[in-house]
């Protein structure tokens, strides 16, 4: 499930546009406005009963001056294990990447894609390590796992 529509922003505010146009629209203001941007994407999850609620973020870093997100929340029914979920939360965040990348050549802005996954074995959630990396590394993509993914572990944590 692509998750192209049902965006908005922190505050509560519905995204109209297609979030690629939203994401073009975000650059072309802020560049204006004389910031550099640097964006970062993520997916964190919660399992809930029998469903599995997602948010993915799409992060904005103003260098020196801040930042902001979009933020898309869905829900699935499917039981997943631990790994499972994991790679799809990655999987979303990939998605989304490769859905904006071009624009964000077009107009020079790095891309990150975060994983809520930890680089400690000692964590459940380092089953996926490799995986994830493999994936987000071979689509081209910068990639950030805990204690460096703020935007899945922080940022996506906090809406989902």
């Amino acid at each position: 499930m692509l998750t192209l529509t049902n965006w908005r922003t922190f505050n509560g505010d519905k995204i109209d546009l297609p979030i690629k146009k939203k994401v073009e629209a975000t650059i072309i203001k802020e560049t204006k406005l004389g910031h550099k941007l640097k964006v970062c994407i993520g997916t964190d999850s919660q399992v809930k009963g029998s469903t599995t609620e997602f948010a993915t973020v799409i992060v904005f870093l103003r260098e020196k001056r801040g930042g902001f997100m979009y933020i898309s929340n869905y829900k699935s029914e499917k039981k997943m294990s631990l790994k499972e979920r994991m790679i799809h939360e990655v999987g979303k965040s990939v998605e989304i990447a490769y859905h904006i990348c071009d624009l964000l050549d077009k107009y020079k802005v790095e891309l990150e894609v975060h994983a809520d996954i930890n680089t400690d074995p000692h964590f459940k959630s380092n089953t996926a390590l490799k995986e994830a990396m493999g994936y987000i590394l071979g689509m081209g993509f910068v990639f950030k796992a805990k204690p460096n993914a703020f935007a899945s572990s922080s940022c996506a944590d906090k809406v989902v």
